[in-house]
């Protein structure tokens, strides 16, 4: 059994379930929680599809629709929180993040490699949010204008793992990720 007071090994167990969920749909990490504060200061979460994660960057990124409520939320407050539940590994992942917005020309990349049909979730008319009278009284626009990259820089990683004894710990960019072990 590895020794559970390795705080290197315990980062690296993040770290593969996070690059995991980008390759494997069935990954835990695939969807996120991807928290943020709307404009009022109230909270906000929902699911996302995890696109990268980049360890010697510190970044993770996440694809959305310009219009959507999360980017001017953004705006206002460039700070997101995405939140992992593993079941597998019994883990629950925290990325405390600050977040780029990116669209247009510098991400004209990513959008080639965005499959035909997922393309659809990008561009709506009316925009994300608006009120409709019925459920399907929109458009999609499968629009590369509305095609929006959140690169989110980690600032902190907090792992918790509920095996017998639980055990939780909080790795810090700003102390090249030498972590420390919490109470759970």
């Amino acid at each position: 059994m590895n020794d559970p007071n390795d705080l290197a090994a315990f980062l690296e167990l993040g770290w593969q379930r996070l690059t995991r969920g980008v390759v494997d749909r069935r990954s835990a990490a695939r969807h996120p929680v991807f928290a943020t504060v709307s404009p009022l200061g109230l909270p906000e979460a929902r699911t996302v599809v995890l696109r990268a994660a980049s360890r010697g960057d510190g970044t993770v990124e996440v694809h959305t629709d310009g219009g959507s409520d999360k980017i001017s939320s953004l705006k206002v407050n460039p700070r997101a929180q995405l939140m992992i539940w593993d079941e597998t590994a019994k883990l629950q992942i925290r990325l405390s993040t600050s977040v780029t917005i990116k669209q247009g020309a510098e991400v004209s990349d990513r959008w080639q490699n965005v499959p035909d049909g997922s393309r659809m979730a990008y561009g709506a008319s009316p925009k994300p949010g608006t009120p409709i009278p019925e459920s399907y009284a929109y458009t999609k626009l499968a629009s590369r204008d509305w095609f929006t990259v959140l690169v989110c820089h980690i600032e902190s990683i907090e792992l918790m793992q509920l095996i017998d004894p639980h055990r939780r710990a909080v790795f810090k960019a700003s102390e090249a990720w030498k972590g420390e072990w919490r109470v759970p």
